[in-house]
Parts: structure tokens; C-alpha cells; sequence
């Protein structure tokens, strides 16, 4: 596949804005890679791309971790009663049930997202975002799907939430946008693309 036959990372599907052209054509600023001990994935994961990556081990932890809480809560009630009455302690456990699912969800997502990122073993997730990428080449799908957004718009939204992640424990910030721009050089997916065709034009016998 030659590189003039590369789809886009990201398909616009909205019109470009008059208003907005100074912006085109302006060379992107390369995002900065933080220093890690594995292969750098994705410096600013989908929010669904995070959780269709994430490990079994990540569900089973974020559940543990989600019914601490409420179950430390109920042990510490037979051990010590409150004596607040049926009414107050139901309150109670409303309240530590959702600190629980919040903290469960926010340790699921933040260990998928740090192998993506590539601060963890990340091996699993490399295979994955190969074998993702290299059939979208393949099907001339876009790499990062589609987007509403102006590219100007989507290169905004990514400089918000890159490596937002090492910050979630502090404030959560999802990424919810499909634009370009990921840290990592997606020519290693066209060529694994022109390898695989290839591979598959040799055992069909083809000219």
C-alpha cells in the first residue's frame, strides 16, 4: 500500500469552515512522550477504546476494590452498631455503595489506561492495538474513527486530555473524541498491512 493510498487516522464528516481556514494546513505540534519502561500505545486513549482493553485481572480488581466499602461498612455495623436506626443506616450504605462502584471503575480504568500509556507490562495491549490497526488499514477504515470535529478542533480537544490519566486520581478526565493525534507513528500499521496483503497475495497465488 503505498503512502498516497493511506486513509485518514481520523474521517472528518463535517463540512470545513471558511472561518477556520488560517487554521489548516498548520503544522502539528508533536506530542510530548513521558518517559516509560514499556512501548508507548496511545498518549490519549478513547474512553472506550481504555475499557475494551482492559485485562480480566482489571475487572476482577475494580469489582474487589468496589464492594470494600459497603462490605467494611456492614462488618464494622455487627461489630460496633451505629444505633442510627434502620432509616439512617440505609443512607449510609447508598453513600459508601456509590464511593465503592466509583473507586472500582476508577482503578479498572486507570490500570488499562496505563498500559496503553506504557507505564505497566503492555504486551497483550501491543498485540491488540496491532491486530485493530492493521485491519482497519486493511479495510481502508479510518485508524481512530470518525469525527464531527474541524481537524484544528480536534487537535484542542487532544492537547486537554493527553496523559490525563496520571491525574485521575485528582480530577477525572476522559477522552471523548476521535481526532489524529496519539504520540506514536502509524506508518508501523500500513506496513504491517502491506506485509500481511502481501503474505496473502503469495498464498492465493496471486501475480
Amino acid at each position: 500500500m503505498a503512502s498516497s493510498d493511506r486513509v485518514a487516522e481520523v474521517e472528518n464528516v463535517r463540512e470545513s469552515y471558511p472561518e477556520l481556514k488560517p487554521t489548516l494546513g498548520r503544522p502539528i505540534v508533536p506530542a510530548r512522550t513521558l518517559a516509560s519502561d514499556y512501548p508507548l500505545i496511545d498518549s490519549d486513549p478513547h474512553f472506550r477504546r481504555v475499557l475494551s482493553y482492559a485485562r480480566p485481572s482489571d475487572y476482577l480488581s475494580g469489582t474487589i476494590f468496589a464492594a470494600f466499602p459497603p462490605t467494611a461498612m456492614l462488618l464494622m455495623e455487627r461489630i460496633s452498631p451505629s444505633e442510627v436506626g434502620r432509616g439512617g443506616f440505609s443512607s449510609i450504605m447508598r453513600l459508601t455503595t456509590g464511593i465503592g462502584l466509583v473507586s472500582g471503575f476508577y482503578l479498572l480504568f486507570s490500570r488499562s489506561q496505563n498500559r496503553l500509556y506504557g507505564f505497566s507490562e503492555n504486551r497483550r495491549e501491543i498485540e491488540m492495538d496491532m491486530r485493530e490497526m492493521t485491519d482497519r488499514v486493511k479495510k481502508g477504515q479510518p485508524l481512530y474513527g470518525e469525527s464531527t470535529m474541524t481537524e484544528y478542533m480536534q487537535g484542542v480537544a487532544s492537547r486537554q486530555s493527553r496523559y490525563s490519566g496520571v491525574f485521575l486520581h485528582v480530577m477525572p478526565w476522559f477522552n471523548f473524541v476521535n481526532h489524529g493525534q496519539h504520540g506514536v507513528d502509524t506508518a508501523k500499521y500500513y506496513r504491517n498491512a502491506e506485509r500481511e496483503l502481501e503474505a496473502e497475495r503469495v498464498a492465493g497465488g496471486g501475480s
